[in-house]
């Protein structure tokens, strides 16, 4: 059972990181929506240091949102997610392999470039990590929302339009308290660890009840 789950997490590790597998294309997003932000905002660097924290969170949902529909359709195209759904492998778990694999080549690496980017957004040098920390117990939310619309979507021909509207409205909540907390790490009004932890909480329900909704979504659809 162990392998399988590993024999799916690599899988996707290397098709997403080949090229044009959708890995390289969220970082590629995120990090051109930062970079062309600041330009449109102008040299008030006050207001740029104060969204900043919305700036690389709304970069981050929709570089995540952008790749979701290849997480089940081209398993559902090629006839791999047949192959997983007949497997021992209990279905949540190849699901959790997904989203994982989905998490590491998307979210983990906008959260590693995020120092890099707050340059850009003139944020302090001394909030850089937090709001880094932010992204990083945040976006496996992000993930695993998304597996959840990605799965009610597998068997639809444009399912890749619909992901994003089913999706968008169930991330709100992450985007708040990420964005309260990066704010609170640049000096807000509320303390960092209280918003911090609530995202924690939001990452690992959406991790539970991701999971079991998308395999309940993909059984659906045999």
């Amino acid at each position: 059972m162990s392998r399988a789950f590993l024999a799916i997490l690599q899988r996707d590790l290397v098709l997403a990181t080949r090229a044009g597998g959708g890995g390289e294309l969220a970082l590629v997003f995120f990090l051109t929506l930062v970079v062309l932000v600041p330009f449109a905002l102008g040299p008030d660097l006050n207001l740029l240091s104060r969204i900043g924290p919305a700036i690389l969170w709304l970069g981050a949902l929709l570089s995540v949102l952008i790749g979701l529909d290849r997480l089940f359709q081209s398993d559902e195209d090629d006839g791999s997610l047949d192959l997983i759904r007949s497997s021992a492998l209990p279905l949540e778990l190849a699901v959790l392999a997904k989203g994982l694999a989905h998490w590491l080549t998307t979210g983990l690496p906008l959260a590693l470039a995020a120092p890099l980017l707050g340059l850009l957004v003139a944020l302090p040098a001394e909030a850089m990590l937090p709001v880094s920390a932010t992204l990083l117990v945040g976006t496996p939310a992000l993930s695993f929302i998304g597996a959840a619309g990605a799965a009610l979507t597998a068997s639809l021909r444009r399912g890749g339009l619909i992901v994003p509207i089913l999706v968008a409205p169930l991330t709100v909540p992450v985007l708040i308290f990420g964005v309260s907390a990066a704010n609170a790490a640049i000096g807000g009004t509320i303390p960092f660890l209280t918003p911090f932890l609530i995202l924690c909480a939001l990452s690992l329900i959406a991790l539970v009840v991701g999971t079991i909704a998308a395999a309940v979504a993909l059984r659906q659809a045999e």
